[in-house]
């Protein structure tokens, strides 16, 4: 279920069991957001997107370390990175650059998605 409002300046924003950076906060909710929940897919983006946060670099003027805690925390709950590009769409997808890393394995979504041959890769926007 996507679940989203609108903010006072339009701009659309999640709402749920997720924070800003779109890893589920401890003691929350289990992922649903990436889910299709008509098929049981698991949707992740075909690509990194052109701003990617796991590029090199800072593409989108990040706090330092901010990437490294949006990880810690996601290995944490045994989950994972929504892409930025995908979130507030009616189709959010697992981070491409998350999915490829060395905490792939540690995400119950990608594990349980590789195992039931779940996973469907999507074009982030």
């Amino acid at each position: 279920m996507n679940r989203h409002a609108t903010r006072d300046d339009g701009e659309m924003s999640m709402r749920g069991p997720f924070d800003d950076d779109s890893v589920e906060p401890e003691g929350g909710e289990p992922y649903d957001e990436v889910a299709d929940p008509l098929t049981g897919t698991v949707r992740v983006c075909a690509r990194r997107c052109d701003t990617c946060i796991f590029h090199p670099g800072n593409l989108m003027d990040l706090q330092p370390g901010r990437v490294a805690d949006m990880v810690a925390r996601a290995r944490q709950v045994e989950g994972h990175v929504v892409c930025h590009a995908t979130l507030g769409t009616e189709t959010p997808a697992i981070c491409r650059g998350f999915a490829d890393g060395p905490d792939q394995d540690r995400s119950l979504a990608l594990r349980l998605a590789r195992v039931l041959g779940t996973l469907r890769e999507i074009s982030p926007p």
